[in-house]
């Protein structure tokens, strides 16, 4: 297929693109207009490959987005295109519903011109609309974990966002016959992370042995799946999950962040040794609490499994280990980016 991936040079886009290039004999069409979280270093590896093309292209531009459509005759959408940090859109939530509520109206909007043009309408296309577990709100900790029934019930500018960008991608299935698939997943991690989310942001302050800031006491939970899973659990829904169904992707790895933290500390007192300050967990600093933050998510991926034969391969202490020990090996990918946002301002406390 040629399948064209928005946000192709972001953090899980980037994942994708390269296990679409590197491991299988699909053409990608990179549609990313470059914002500050994404970079070219994230698909320098497979750039020069002749399947492989970029087009630096605003979804928020409708007239762009239906050229590329139409010039390009993708027969696939993998939309992961989105602002995503829930600090920046606590501070400025405009961009966040620009972005993605009125972006993907437009690439909705594409896909149904696209169509328009072929003898059968659909029969040939796909749009896979990639979301977040955020949308469903918070669990307790004695929940049950979301599964594709949770009802919706977002708290954060970022996934009310994204929870409208579901609610047209399901409406447009409805009312004009595009081929959606939707997919909410629980939160990535890995190589090429943006240096702002908290894995990341911990390892390399870590490293420098600078302060490390823990929202509130640092008992929310998250459920983490490391991104290239996440990668193959996409272009499974892809090409084998059934048009206006939902899947949830889950890593099966739940965490407190404090967890997380301690377990990255150990990870770089490991690699670096411990210095005669003591070890890294000493740096650990409690921090005000993000407003409204969640409590606790957790992702029922049995569905996905059970119906599609996907499942989590990298388990959490594998997977981190294997995310520290790339930012221990790639400064110059993460250097430039990370003297930039540990300089700026704590964001999020609007």
């Amino acid at each position: 297929m040629r399948i064209l991936v928005t946000g192709g040079c972001g953090f899980i886009g980037s994942a994708v693109v390269r296990h679409l290039i590197d491991n299988t004999d699909h053409e990608v069409i990179n549609l990313d207009k470059m914002t500050y979280a994404a970079t070219e270093g994230s698909v320098a590896a497979i750039a020069d490959n002749e399947r492989y093309q970029h087009l630096k292209i605003d979804i928020c531009d409708s007239s762009a987005v239906d050229t590329a459509f139409l010039d390009h005759q993708p027969d696939a959408v993998m939309h992961l295109a989105a602002e995503s940090h829930v600090d920046r859109s606590i501070d400025g939530p405009e961009q966040f519903l620009q972005t993605n509520v009125v972006g993907t109206m437009h690439l909705l909007q594409a896909s149904r011109n696209l169509m328009a043009t072929r003898s059968e309408s659909g029969a040939d296309f796909r749009f896979l609309h990639v979301s977040t577990d955020e949308v469903f709100g918070a669990l307790t900790h004695d929940d049950d974990p979301f599964t594709e029934s949770t009802p919706y019930a977002p708290r954060s500018p970022y996934s009310a966002s994204k929870a409208s960008a579901d609610h047209l991608a399901r409406a447009w299935h409805e009312t004009y016959g595009v081929p959606v698939l939707i997919t909410n997943c629980s939160n990535n991690y890995g190589p090429f992370h943006f240096p702002e989310k908290l894995i990341p942001l911990i390892t390399l302050k870590a490293i420098a042995e600078q302060p490390l800031p823990v929202y509130g006491t640092g008992e929310n939970v998250r459920d983490w799946l490391f991104v290239d899973d996440h990668a193959t659990a996409l272009a499974t829904v892809l090409t084998t999950g059934t048009v206006g169904e939902t899947y949830l992707v889950g890593g099966n790895a739940e965490r407190t962040n404090l967890e997380v933290v301690h377990a990255i500390c150990d990870l770089v007192d490991d690699r670096l040794g411990v210095s005669a300050a003591g070890p890294r967990r000493r740096l650990i600093e409690f921090v005000t609490d993000r407003p409204g933050h969640d409590l606790r998510y957790a992702i029922d991926s049995s569905r996905l499994q059970t119906e599609l034969g996907w499942a989590p391969t990298v388990t959490f202490e594998e997977g981190l280990a294997r995310t520290v020990d790339w930012y221990l090996a790639n400064e110059s990918w993460w250097g430039p980016i990370h003297n930039g946002t540990s300089t700026a301002g704590r964001l999020g406390l609007s």
